[in-house]
């Protein structure tokens, strides 16, 4: 069964630093597209960012946020600072097993994190 745990969410005050992690149990990790995805209260699911081949970034956290993985131990890390209280979200990780141009739409994505809840104070 195909599990993606995300971890390293928290409250912070605006201007600091957190790094989200999710841990994904896929045989063929470094073949999936992954993504970070936010969703505010009352909002809908907001694309914060992708890799396969390249990193994508939404305008709202290009500079400040920064996506990786490390296939070898099938995670991916979301690095965010200068956060601001608009960050406020919960995070998803996500995966696509066939990798999608499309990579910002949520319903592209096969297989979806329980989501870790991020807070930015002013």
């Amino acid at each position: 069964q195909v599990q993606l745990v995300e971890s390293g969410g928290g409250l912070v005050q605006a201007g600091g630093s957190l790094r989200l992690s999710c841990v994904a149990s896929l045989r063929t990790f470094s073949s999936y597209q992954m993504a970070w995805f936010r969703q505010a209260p009352g909002k809908e699911r907001e694309f914060v960012a992708a890799i396969s081949w390249s990193i994508y970034y939404s305008e709202t956290v290009k500079g400040r946020f920064t996506m990786s993985r490390d296939n070898a131990k099938s995670t991916v890390y979301l690095q965010m600072n200068s956060l601001k209280p608009e960050d406020t979200a919960v995070y998803y990780c996500a995966a696509d097993s066939g990798g999608t141009i499309y990579y910002a739409r949520p319903d592209k994505y096969d297989c979806w994190g329980q989501g870790t809840q991020v807070t930015v104070s002013s």
